[in-house]
């Protein structure tokens, strides 16, 4: 008589596949959460000691949440005049490079990838390797060509100088990424729309650009970013303290005396918020164009 062994469920290891699918959900979120924490813990840190005193940030046995919150440090980056320029004039010409940069850097990114992805032309693809070549070149070698080549267009001083090398930094990461997008879009609904009486500039914006709304949002919060956290150039090339920008605003804070922590923390606060914002403010139309291309397609 022949003896057969049920087989535990689970196989080998002995463990059921429910118990191995919640194990490996729980090590995922896990390290999911772990990571969270150390990119989050850093900002939170600043946001916190922004509204601590200065007792408290100088204390022997720092605290995660200030006991006795304070404003004082954002009321001397707000009110305050700081290099003898107050905080407004700073954001202005940091919200014009930004506003520029996004905008510009977003209209030729979009037309060049259309002719990329649409036409085929002699040294199309030496043109897109050049775009991942010029990605790899550090940006602090092409300080001293790029302060010789304002000089000589008598650019240097001056936010429309700053405002075409935050462009030239952006539109080629720009248009390998929008690249991907407008040839993702089938050419039958150009076809169609060109069947119905709608010409080359009527279909580009009703079929063209809202299916390729997701890459010009991604695309924009890369030049946004860009063109806002920028210090190098923006210390090089601007000589005005009236023309400086909010990164560079925050090195009158450390002296040789010693450094004031709380209006560093509160600045740096205050420019990390329009970034957050801007990403919250294109967050739903990302969304909804990817759900417009995925209903259209």
């Amino acid at each position: 008589m022949r003896l057969t062994t049920a087989k535990r469920p689970g196989g080998a290891g002995g463990r059921p596949p429910t118990m191995r699918r919640l194990t490996r959900k729980i090590l995922l979120n896990g390290t999911g959460l772990l990571v969270f924490v150390l990119a989050v813990f850093p900002v939170f840190w600043m946001a916190s000691t922004a509204f601590k005193p200065n007792t408290e940030i100088f204390s022997t046995t720092p605290k995660p949440f200030p006991v006795d919150p304070t404003l004082e440090h954002f009321d001397l980056v707000l009110n305050g005049r700081i290099a003898e320029v107050s905080f407004w004039e700073y954001f202005r010409n940091s919200a014009l490079l930004a506003i520029a940069t996004v905008l510009v850097s977003g209209l030729l990114a979009l037309m060049a990838a259309t002719a990329v992805a649409r036409f085929r032309f002699r040294f199309r693809t030496t043109f897109l390797v050049m775009l991942i070549v010029v990605q790899m070149v550090p940006l602090e070698a092409l300080v001293i060509p790029l302060f010789l080549d304002l000089k000589t267009l008598d650019l240097l001083n001056s936010l429309g100088g700053l405002t075409l090398v935050y462009i030239g930094f952006a539109v080629p990461f720009a248009i390998w990424m929008l690249r991907g997008f407008v040839a993702a879009v089938p050419r039958e609904l150009e076809e169609a729309a060109a069947i119905d009486g709608a010409g080359p500039v009527r279909t580009f914006f009703t079929v063209m650009l809202p299916l390729v709304a997701p890459g010009l949002v991604a695309t924009s919060i890369f030049s946004f970013i860009t063109a806002w956290n920028e210090f190098i150039f923006a210390y090089t090339f601007l000589n005005d303290q009236d023309k400086y920008t909010l990164p560079i605003m925050l090195q009158f804070f450390f002296g040789r005396s010693g450094n004031a922590w709380g209006p560093i923390m509160a600045a740096s606060t205050l420019l990390t918020i329009p970034v957050i914002a801007f990403f919250l403010l294109v967050q739903r139309r990302m969304v909804s164009g990817l759900t417009a291309g995925a209903v259209k397609g």
